[in-house]
């Protein structure tokens, strides 16, 4: 069997740990780089770089942010008193693209978890306790997968914020279960957010 260039397999290697790409796609990708103008591979290595230079977590919410505070926390034009909770920045971005909500979100960076040793403190539910205690909140959409780690961090959730007095809600699953939500059509979405129900 051939082998290839140490620098081009470093390359197929790197590229196959990114999710959703195989080796056969992380193959074919390295030789579409490979092939193009050298200026079209350094603006992609230029970009990746600038990306993780660049790119951070927003300290209000956990959204991904280039600064302290995310677009989303810096506008003036959301609702301030409601939260919407997601597991990550591609279910926020999800929920946006249906243009139905207009508050605020505490996006967790996972769920609970205990076999992967993943705790409420690893996702950011100490912060969100601490956000509806301190900023006045009068709603929380609790918008997790509805898989069973999404389920049980929504009850922890539900269960942290009921000395508050704060309203926890959950879309309507109108989202199919065991299902994604940065997987879902804003048609979907849209009615499962109109149609939340309370915890």
């Amino acid at each position: 069997m051939t082998s290839l260039p140490a620098p081009l397999e470093t390359l197929i290697q790197e590229l196959s740990r990114l999710p959703g790409v195989g080796p056969k796609t992380a193959q074919r990708l390295a030789f579409h780089i490979l092939r193009a103008e050298p200026a079209r591979a350094e603006a992609l290595a230029q970009a990746i770089l600038e990306v993780r230079r660049r790119i951070g977590h927003c300290e209000r919410c956990w959204n991904i942010a280039e600064g302290p505070l995310c677009a989303i926390c810096r506008s003036g034009h959301r609702d301030q008193g409601t939260i919407c909770v997601v597991e990550s920045s591609l279910d926020l971005l999800a929920i946006e693209r249906t243009g139905e909500y207009h508050g605020l979100y505490h996006v967790l960076q996972g769920v609970i978890s205990p076999i992967d040793g993943v705790g409420p403190e690893d996702i950011h539910v100490p912060e969100l306790v601490e956000r509806a205690r301190s900023e006045a909140v009068k709603e929380v959409i609790i918008a997790t997968d509805a898989d069973i780690e999404g389920e049980a961090t929504a009850v922890y959730i539900s269960r942290a914020l009921a000395p508050l007095g704060v309203q926890v809600t959950r879309p309507a699953h109108g989202l199919p279960v065991g299902g994604d939500l940065e997987y879902a059509d804003e048609l979907t979405l849209a009615k499962a957010l109109s149609g939340r129900r309370a915890f």
